[in-house]
């Protein structure tokens, strides 16, 4: 069944996933020798995560729930769920015939005492409040030890790879330890790995993905990857154009700590992405979003500032992605970190090649601010600081600060007005008409 894509397509050039797919086929198939043929096979030797609760961070995405289903079962503890999860990850437990994880909150409310182990992160910010630091006994993640990591009081189970995508590291310990997977938890690893490493083209894409995206393809007996991914992409990005203007901005945001030791400064930046196969939709929402960034950095607690919030949309079909810029210190920030000029009055930031926040963004961040950079003296105007006070999240303002708007579209859209400026507006309006 190797080639199965010819069964669709016809003649044509394999595109890079089926390549991958093609090229790793024989490792993968070496992969699925060692994986039990009838359930109840295999040893953990892992007794901490016993009866564990295994969870993701805050910002559910695909990858977190697909590696905390398959670490649960893998040993022997029970998935939940950090927070609501987006259209793309309901599709695929959908596709897949997998049930939803519970609220984490439900099952520690059952039993406070209860070990928890971390999956797809260790930062304390993406931390669902719910869980209690001493509860942690274990965490298995692919992303970079920051400022912010959790803090033990004795020694956990740690499963860290620069791999592209969790989940790949959990289809993995399937084959080395010697357990069953079950055939719809591998469908689903699969989906995550896809989602993770945008088709195995993302630059965070190591060849261990993509040996375990052959075996898993070979496990389930998947005939088009390609259309299994297309799917997964056309949920997630139809979602985004019904999404308000503050779920597009908190949807996926993660903050991260960046220091500048010579300065002696730390600084915080909150750091959206919305990844879409029609990029040009998500941006020319770009006046809705600026307001929602501000409002981040405006309702942050005073304790836990935040200096600094973007927004980068990526293309996933052309693998750029665009930067939004709500501020001055922002456009400092990312021309520092990503070089470039900013466009559209300084609100936009063109990012060509770079796509993933983990490998491109974030880094370039931390390169940014170790080698000097400073916020701007008088980065904040008189008008900007206005502005900053007055934004609020459409969630939160009142009812007459949201218009609709149907200048644009017939059915008209919520958008949420600057209060002074539409107030002058009315007026003169009023004049007009008297």
């Amino acid at each position: 069944m190797k080639h199965m894509h010819t069964k669709t397509y016809g003649e044509r050039d394999d595109t890079p996933l089926e390549h991958a797919v093609d090229e790793h086929w024989d490792e993968g198939k070496d992969l699925l020798k060692h994986l039990p043929k009838k359930e109840g096979q295999g040893d953990t030797f892992f007794p901490e995560l016993k009866d564990a609760i295994f969870c993701g961070h805050l910002v559910t995405d695909l990858d977190s729930i697909a590696g905390a289903i398959g670490a649960a079962n893998l040993y022997g503890g029970v998935p939940a769920r950090a927070s609501e999860i987006n259209t793309e990850t309901e599709f695929a437990l959908e596709h897949w015939g997998l049930p939803l994880p519970p609220p984490v909150e439900d099952l520690l409310k059952e039993k406070p005492d209860r070990s928890v182990c971390l999956v797809d992160f260790q930062q304390q910010s993406q931390l669902n409040k719910a869980i209690p630091m001493g509860n942690i006994v274990g965490v298995i993640d692919h992303h970079a030890l920051q400022s912010n990591t959790i803090v033990t009081e004795k020694p956990i189970f740690v499963d860290i790879r620069p791999w592209g995508c969790m989940s790949s590291i959990i289809a993995h310990n399937y084959a080395t330890m010697g357990v069953f997977l079950p055939k719809n938890i591998a469908g689903l690893l699969l989906s995550a790995i896809l989602s993770d490493t945008l088709n195995l083209r993302s630059p965070t894409t190591t060849a261990w993905d993509e040996r375990i995206v052959s075996m898993l393809v070979q496990y389930v007996g998947v005939e088009d990857v390609n259309e299994l991914a297309a799917k997964q992409f056309r949920a997630k990005s139809h979602a985004l154009s019904l999404m308000t203007p503050y779920a597009l901005v908190n949807g996926d945001m993660k903050q991260f700590k960046f220091t500048n030791d010579a300065a002696g400064a730390t600084y915080t930046v909150a750091y959206s992405v919305v990844e879409t196969t029609d990029a040009a939709a998500s941006l020319a929402r770009t006046h809705e979003i600026l307001p929602e960034l501000r409002a981040v950095k405006a309702n942050a607690p005073a304790d836990a500032p935040v200096d600094a919030v973007f927004l980068a949309v990526v293309d996933i079909v052309n693998l750029d992605s665009t930067l939004l810029v709500c501020g001055r210190i922002e456009g400092s920030l990312a021309v520092a970190a990503y070089g470039g000029k900013l466009e559209d009055d300084g609100s936009v930031l063109k990012m060509p090649g770079l796509v993933s926040r983990k490998k491109d963004f974030v880094p370039a961040l931390t390169k940014a601010v170790r080698e000097g950079w400073t916020p701007p003296e008088e980065a904040v105007s008189d008008h900007e600081q206005r502005d900053l006070k007055r934004s609020r999240s459409m969630a939160d303002v009142a009812q007459g600060d949201v218009v609709v708007d149907y200048s644009e579209e017939p059915s008209g859209k919520l958008v949420r007005r600057d209060s002074v400026n539409y107030a002058a507006a009315d007026g003169a309006k009023a004049g007009q008409g008297a």
